[in-house]
């Protein structure tokens, strides 16, 4: 039986966008073990999935507060557990998608005999047998995971991200609309990142929040971790409290049926957005200082993005704090791409 794993630790939206490899892994070795190393973060995103055999967690916080209570043996003898673990799963294959150190760290100490580099960098590569860059000429939504695919032959199908909801998470997320008065149909609105470039402005998210109620007869919920629930209260103010919000409110595997169960999604550059293409909700995706993709890959998704010269400045924008390129995403333009979206989903 061949033993596979997967190692990509985060971000959310990259574990999602990955999440692809699982069926064409399961449909290309039926038999295969198939397991993911993640971080705790990343964990909710899989632990649902029907065709994972195991996800394995990296305790990451846990060794850093050690490390900054400077518990230096009981942080060694962790790290000794850990691979020691790791190399009693006999894994064949190891698939480092996310190509950094730290990942690849871990896929040389399973000892699998094969382990193939995505994109392999800060020394990574010279921890794997194979390495494969990551630059694709694609504009496909998770292109480079298809690439390491392809290398593979698996048999790709569609390549549908695969990010089940889980029954117990469901039951909490209803729950948790109801507490916001919400029982029909809503819009889910994602509005945070980790990056201030990547974001929408406050005051066009509250202007849209009322504006798509309005035609579409859709409720507005704002999504968002627990560091978001100021600026979430603060686009339920302005748009009068039509903006309801569960920022904080729900955990990542909550949030992730929230997001399957809306008829519609806004969305910047965030793991929730892609969540939305992946369980094929028609998405609206406000693209500007990153352009992870412009093709989503589906008709129920649409990309807003309108590159300037400095276009995408990623981690280092040039604009001194006005994101020129958020600033050029109108409301009335994303109620329009939003109504769009709807009509071509029915």
């Amino acid at each position: 039986m061949t033993r596979v794993l997967v190692v990509r630790m985060s971000a959310i939206g990259d574990i999602v966008m990955a999440s692809a490899l699982i069926p064409a892994l399961r449909r290309t070795w039926p038999e295969a073990r198939l397991a993911w190393l993640t971080e705790p973060a990343g964990a909710a995103l899989l632990r649902h999935n029907p065709r994972l055999d195991e996800v394995l967690v990296w305790p990451r916080g846990e060794w850093l507060q050690l490390r900054r209570e400077r518990r230096y043996g009981e942080l060694a003898r962790a790290v000794w557990r850990f691979g020691r673990e790791l190399r009693t799963r006999r894994f064949d294959l190891v698939l480092d998608a996310q190509g950094l150190l730290k990942s690849a760290v871990w896929a040389r100490l399973t000892g699998a005999p094969r382990r193939i580099g995505l994109g392999s960098r800060e020394g990574g590569q010279w921890l794997m047998t194979e390495t494969l860059g990551r630059r694709t000429v694609s504009r496909r939504i998770g292109a480079e995971y298809r690439l390491l695919a392809e290398h593979l032959g698996l048999d790709l199908g569609d390549f549908p991200m695969d990010v089940p909801v889980g029954a117990s998470a469901a039951a909490r997320a209803r729950v948790a609309l109801e507490g916001e008065g919400v029982r029909g149909a809503y819009a889910v609105l994602c509005p945070f990142t980790t990056r201030p470039q990547k974001h929408w402005l406050e005051e066009r998210w509250a202007g849209l929040a009322g504006l798509l109620e309005d035609a579409t007869g859709l409720a507005p919920v704002v999504l968002g971790g627990p560091e978001d629930r100021a600026a979430a209260e603060r686009i339920r103010a302005e748009s009068g409290g039509r903006a309801r919000t569960l920022a904080g409110e729900t955990a990542l595997d909550e949030s992730v049926a929230v997001v399957a169960g809306a008829g519609l999604l806004v969305g910047v550059d965030t793991g929730l957005t892609h969540l939305g293409i992946a369980h094929r909700v028609p998405t609206v995706a406000l693209f500007g200082a990153t352009r992870p993709y412009l093709d989503p890959g589906t008709p129920r998704a649409e990309i807003l993005y309108d590159p300037l010269p400095c276009s995408p400045c990623k981690r280092t924008p040039t604009c001194h704090g006005r994101f020129d390129c958020m600033r050029r995403h109108g409301v009335e333009r994303v109620l329009e791409a939003a109504k769009a979206v709807l009509a071509r989903s029915t």
